[in-house]
């Protein structure tokens, strides 16, 4: 028996060394990591894969094809700019062309019965249509005349003061504006009482800059008049230009509200404003010597300084050309000035997009 139990136990450890020889070595690669992945987990990680490979191709797909996009918008705009830009130097050449004529055929007036007063309707060019209009910017207020020269110092013109505040009151806005914007042209660093503004009032703001103390170029400019703000300026900027010092106004051409500020407690032309309109299809309305009978009234000195700053002729316009080629719009102001002399029209500021 002795013996039979020792054949059985020398039999069982024989089969667990041969289960240890077989087992050992696959232990250890499962407990090393290395033991070898199912065909179903390679199939797994072979699909992520797919998948990543499809999104970024995607990805670089779209992202090529919209800078492409992108490219071949900016260029087409890119180019219909440029040709709105010389299309609209044709128009501008067309109303230098009809000042210039108009000089030839008649000298007396420059009223708004003449045809270069007449809008141009808008005209087929290849790919879109432009249209254009001249305005006498000599029929605004010219902002540059809040100052006068003495000597070579731009000094604030009280009697342009008063007639300007005139009229920022027919048009509902502070009369203070006036004095403001008269200081931000003249010459000296001192403000106007009581409602003048000069460096310290700018300065004192972020950021900090200082009065010009010099003419405007454009009105524009009124909007970096501390507080004036866009509505303001949007409300005046129909009845405002900036011109050199010394220009005159054209009767002919004013607004009723400008006509009616240059003389002190007058709204003739403002209540007959539709009459006044239809008067002007006709012929130069009012004209100087009918204006000046309205002047009879003022003190010597005031009606000789106010007959020197009305005219019935003018020498300074304005011309915008809208120019569309497809989607894109282009629009060009251009100041123009004749010489009434030699009857010759050139550009002397250009902008785009904003007068």
């Amino acid at each position: 028996m002795s013996s039979s139990v020792h054949t059985g136990a020398g039999a069982l450890e024989t089969r667990l060394q041969s289960w240890h020889v077989r087992a050992g070595p696959r232990s250890a690669r499962l407990r090393a990591g290395k033991l070898r992945p199912t065909r179903q987990h390679q199939r797994g990680v072979a699909l992520i894969t797919a998948v990543l490979i499809v999104a970024l191709a995607t990805i670089l797909a779209v992202n090529v094809g919209f800078s492409g996009y992108m490219d071949q918008r900016r260029a087409a705009t890119t180019y219909a700019l440029d040709q709105g830009y010389e299309v609209a130097l044709g128009g501008e050449a067309w109303a230098a062309d009809a000042l210039r004529t108009d000089a030839m055929q008649s000298n007396k007036t420059d009223d708004l019965s003449e045809a270069w007063a007449t809008p141009i309707p808008p005209i087929p060019i290849e790919g879109g249509e432009f249209q254009g209009q001249l305005e006498d910017m000599q029929g605004r207020f010219n902002l540059n005349s809040l100052v006068r020269y003495d000597g070579a110092l731009a000094r604030v013109d009280e009697a342009n003061v008063k007639r300007f505040a005139r009229l920022l009151q027919l048009l509902e806005i502070e009369e203070k504006w006036a004095t403001i914007i008269a200081d931000w042209i003249d010459s000296d660093v001192e403000a106007s009482f009581p409602n003048g503004a000069e460096d310290p009032v700018y300065t004192s703001l972020s950021p900090a800059y200082r009065t010009p103390n010099m003419p405007i170029t454009r009105a524009s400019e009124l909007l970096a008049i501390s507080e004036f703000g866009l509505e303001r300026y949007r409300k005046l900027e129909p009845y405002v230009t900036a011109l050199p010092i010394g220009t005159k106004i054209n009767l002919c051409t004013a607004s009723p509200e400008l006509l009616d500020a240059l003389i002190e407690n007058q709204t003739e032309y403002t209540i007959a404003r539709e009459n006044m309109a239809d008067m002007r299809k006709q012929r130069c309305f009012p004209e100087k010597r009918e204006f000046q009978q309205l002047m009879t009234a003022l003190p010597a000195d005031e009606r000789q300084a106010l007959g020197e700053l009305i005219d019935e002729r003018s020498t300074w316009f304005r011309s915008t050309v809208w120019v569309t080629i497809g989607t894109t719009q282009y629009t060009l102001y251009s100041l123009l000035y004749r010489d009434n002399g030699t009857k010759l029209v050139r550009p002397i500021l250009r902008s785009q997009g904003t007068p």
